[in-house]
């Protein structure tokens, strides 16, 4: 979850987007066959070209389904998309999308381009040689002691970020595999401007964001800060090696806050907002399991019931 200069990883996509289908699939193809996306086999399994598979078992990192330097699924991956017991085994619940977005963004050694435009690019419209240009300047500025990617790399994560996020518009002589959405389009927290001159990415408020993957990342992240009172506006803006909340859901200040606040009452007792010396501070009160806030939501969800 914290920025390390010296793990990182670039281009490591093949060029595509994670689709609809992909994770779940490679999922559950690696979980009854480890050694599954290093055999030929594979392609057949799976139903895609070889270079597809290699994104497969890449994303399948990258969203931190399978453990990093293996095949070894996670126990995250398998409450998710176990096809017996699994929360969201067919990716049908949205939440679960806002989730993987989460596990991407915050996963700065798999996933460094994403973790850097969704908790350092803070402008709200650019082009996609703008988004290249910041990439390369954060990397020669900030990624320390390992040989600089290629400038063919940066380029090609900097033009997939919005590709994965933005619904794409089919052209007559675009393949039909080249015009299925990322999941991750859904969330519509990045969108193409009138003219396609460029792309928005600004803080709304997010109604579609569950409480419950919001309890799932702050109780995340107050862990791996290894401390029980953060300022709000710590989680609003990234201002240290580890992701901030507002900042990856896109969300304004006082949605944030808003989103916080129903946080304290959707497992009473965890958290509380206070205001010392001015300065509004989010505080856990007692240690809990991040899987207990998705759990809460995806048995409510199941009853029609969830926030």
């Amino acid at each position: 979850m914290k920025f390390v200069n010296n793990k990182v990883a670039f281009g490591r996509h093949q060029t595509f987007a994670v689709r609809y289908g992909w994770l779940s699939k490679g999922f559950q193809a690696v979980k009854s066959n480890p050694d599954i996306l290093r055999k030929d086999d594979a392609v057949a399994e799976l139903g895609v070209g070889k270079n597809m598979v290699e994104s497969i078992g890449y994303w399948l990192r990258a969203f931190q389904l399978v453990e990093p330097n293996s095949f070894k699924v996670t126990q995250l991956g398998t409450d998710l998309f176990s096809r017996n017991k699994g929360y969201d085994p067919y990716l049908e619940d949205e939440a679960t999308i806002w989730l993987l977005h989460w596990l991407l963004v915050s996963n700065p050694e798999q996933a460094t381009a994403w973790y850097w435009f969704f908790n350092r690019y803070h402008k709200p419209e650019f082009t996609a040689q703008e988004i290249q240009t910041a990439l390369s300047d954060f990397v020669n500025d900030q990624v320390k002691d390992i040989k600089r990617p290629a400038v063919s790399t940066l380029k090609s994560d900097a033009s997939l970020i919005p590709r994965m996020y933005t619904q794409s518009k089919l052209h007559k002589h675009m393949p039909i595999e080249e015009a299925l959405d990322s999941p991750l389009a859904m969330l519509r927290l990045v969108t193409q401007m009138v003219g396609e001159r460029g792309f928005q990415s600004k803080p709304g408020p997010r109604p579609g964001l569950p409480i419950g993957v919001i309890g799932y990342a702050i109780t995340q992240l107050f862990a791996a800060k290894g401390t029980d009172i953060i300022p709000i506006e710590d989680l609003m803006y990234s201002r240290d090696e580890f992701p901030a909340i507002g900042a990856v859901f896109r969300l304004t200040e006082v949605d944030l806050l808003t989103k916080l606040e129903k946080l304290t009452e959707y497992i009473p007792a965890v958290f509380q907002i206070n205001e010392t010396a001015g300065i509004h501070q989010l505080y856990l009160m007692k240690t809990i399991d991040p899987m207990e806030y998705l759990h809460m939501h995806y048995s409510c969800s199941k009853q029609g019931e969830a926030a």
